[in-house]
């Protein structure tokens, strides 16, 4: 990078810290603007479709501020697709008891849909990463102390790799990360797509 091309600002289109730490993780340094967008309203054919959908929401919806003009902005959503059903984050207690009670024991595909708006040029790519993921059997009494935590409130088909659902998931097929909330190989695919390196993104690295 040299003094006459700046680092583009990067901006978070997520209030997911699990997103943001995977960025950070990544040497990226994202700015993070929530989208505010009612994903209830929001409707696709298939869970793979609502996932990119929600994402070309978000991503548009915060790229349109003035304030982040001349930004890249990343927009993402994840949604679980257990027998063809879109499952977001649940409700309530009592429907995140019922979610891991169907799941216990079978698979479901995590789909997350990534969009990556460039306002500099109004240009935009997006696409959906998917990660089969097989859950383990956890007891009644298991399921009851999970939901007791609350962490399943929070996160899309109620579970997450990173944090205390993880002893519960036997294993994945797919990228990791697009589980816990991003992809990076997609993202890195659609900045390209955008004549953006990812490395040029790179925050400087710490003394």
């Amino acid at each position: 990078m040299t003094d006459q091309q700046p680092r583009r600002r990067l901006v978070l289109a997520s209030q997911s810290p699990a997103r943001l730490g995977l960025l950070r993780q990544a040497g990226l340094a994202p700015e993070v603007l929530v989208s505010g967008v009612d994903e209830e309203a929001v409707s696709a054919p298939t869970p793979a479709e609502l996932a990119l959908a929600l994402a070309k929401a978000k991503a548009s919806v915060v790229a349109a501020r003035p304030e982040v003009s001349g930004a890249l902005v990343i927009g993402c959503d994840s949604v679980l697709d257990l027998d063809g059903r879109p499952l977001g984050k649940p409700a309530d207690a009592e429907e995140a008891t019922a979610r891991w009670k169907a799941m216990r024991g079978r698979a479901g595909t995590l789909q997350t849909g990534h969009c990556v708006w460039d306002t500099a040029t109004g240009r935009h790519a997006a696409a959906t990463a998917s990660t089969v993921v097989r859950f383990g059997e956890p007891t009644d009494e298991e399921i009851a102390a999970y939901v007791a935590s609350g962490e399943p409130l929070h996160v899309a088909g109620a579970f997450t790799l990173d944090g205390r659902s993880a002893p519960f998931i036997d294993g994945i097929e797919g990228d990791h990360g697009n589980v816990i909330g991003i992809s990076l190989p997609l993202v890195r695919r659609l900045l390209n797509e955008l004549g953006v390196g990812i490395t040029e993104l790179w925050a400087p690295a710490a003394d």
